[in-house]
């Protein structure tokens, strides 16, 4: 088998490849990057003619029926609820999977503590590659003993898996210093597609063009939304603030957050597609409060889409921001005030920064470049 695959990557034959780690293909409430990543990638892998199965996550106690997505084959498998196992267990059955049925000769793993998995599928004649999006255990999301397992599980990422590739720099750079080798770096893309079809939901959300700030995303301590609603509080402006996101069943965290009586802020729940690329597109500034980033793929969809941007001055964020962007310390909640402030007061600037933005966006993070830098690792490895 892998003399037979080692002939077909050398000549240029389609690979197949099995992908696992996020929650479902297309994205759904409660999805992450991950998920918005799998979109773009898998079906361009699949455009230049490669067989790619992706696995998704069923909670419901009984598994969907196989589909496809945009040429990408699904297949469900259930999991539990609980959050963090909930991806173990999928993670465990999606390997068991790929080595009964050789659903692929190629396995991109999502997240690093996956990377558990890779030494099965390897020993199972697998080429396995592992998509490091962060320094996960130090993300305030998770609880002692996730943090515990995610460090140790940072050194089966870094010796398992054939190749781990990293969406950001910084990260990458603290995994070689620990690790004391080399690994991969491709960045996320931030090309947005262009629907034909207008959508409605500034008017259902009583929203007016540029008399909005905006957020989308998780509602967890990492992505700073406390930051945000509370710098929000403290600035004189007849603005609204638009909060994207949340969870059928709010956690402690999120339920504080939502406790706010300022009401400027407004909390329409999950919103996808269409409706969340307008709401970029004619919001005043998009706001990224993060304490804990990779390469965000909100902030380079939003750069796509020369939206100006007020974000926190993490590595991560000024690495794909660059000069194009309003930016403040980082947990400071009057730093965040003043710039949110200055940034309404100052529109020319800021429109002239997203103009910037756009370009940078669609120069350094291209995704059909992005997609030929995978077959290219994928092939060469």
């Amino acid at each position: 088998m892998m003399i037979l695959e080692k002939k077909r990557r050398e000549e240029g034959k389609p690979l197949r490849i099995a992908a696992f780690g996020f929650r479902a293909l297309p994205p759904r409430p409660g999805s992450a990057g991950a998920c918005k990543f799998a979109s773009e990638l898998y079906p361009r892998l699949v455009q230049r003619g490669h067989a790619v199965i992706a696995y998704n996550r069923s909670y419901g106690g009984k598994a969907e029926k196989a589909g496809e997505y945009r040429g990408v084959q699904l297949v469900s498998l259930t999991t539990i609820k609980r959050s963090g196992f909930d991806t173990l267990v999928h993670s465990w059955k999606c390997t068991l999977h790929i080595i009964r049925n050789n659903t692929a000769d190629i396995v991109h793993i999502h997240n690093g503590g996956n990377s558990i998995w890779a030494i099965l599928l390897r020993f199972a004649g697998k080429r396995v590659f592992v998509s490091q999006d962060g320094v996960d255990w130090k993300r305030d999301k998770w609880p002692w003993y996730a943090k515990l397992f995610l460090y140790v599980s940072s050194y089966i990422t870094a010796f398992a898996p054939n190749r781990v590739i990293f969406d950001n720099i910084f990260s990458r750079e603290l995994f070689e210093g620990k690790f004391g080798k080399k690994f991969d770096f491709i960045p996320y893309g931030s090309e947005v597609p262009v629907s034909g079809q207008e959508s409605d939901v500034l008017e259902r959300l009583g929203l007016e063009t540029g008399k909005y700030l905006l957020f989308v995303g998780r509602f967890i301590p990492d992505k700073g939304i406390h930051y945000l609603v509370r710098a929000f509080e403290r600035v004189d402006t007849n603005f609204k603030l638009v909060l994207v996101g949340g969870s059928p069943n709010p956690s402690e965290y999120e339920q504080k957050i939502r406790k706010t009586t300022d009401s400027r802020i407004i909390f329409p729940g999950y919103i996808y597609g269409d409706d969340t690329i307008t709401l970029m597109r004619k919001a005043y500034a998009y706001i990224q409060p993060s304490d804990v980033e990779g390469l965000s793929p909100v902030i380079l969809t939003v750069m796509g889409l020369a939206t100006p941007l007020i974000c926190s001055d993490i590595p991560e964020n000024q690495y794909a921001v660059g000069d194009t962007a309003i930016t403040f310390i980082k947990s400071d909640i009057e730093s965040l005030a003043d710039k949110i402030t200055f940034s309404i007061n100052n529109e020319e600037l800021l429109l002239n920064l997203a103009k910037k933005s756009q370009q940078r966006a669609l120069t350094l993070f291209n995704w059909e470049s992005i997609t030929d830098q995978h077959v290219q690792l994928f092939r060469n490895e």
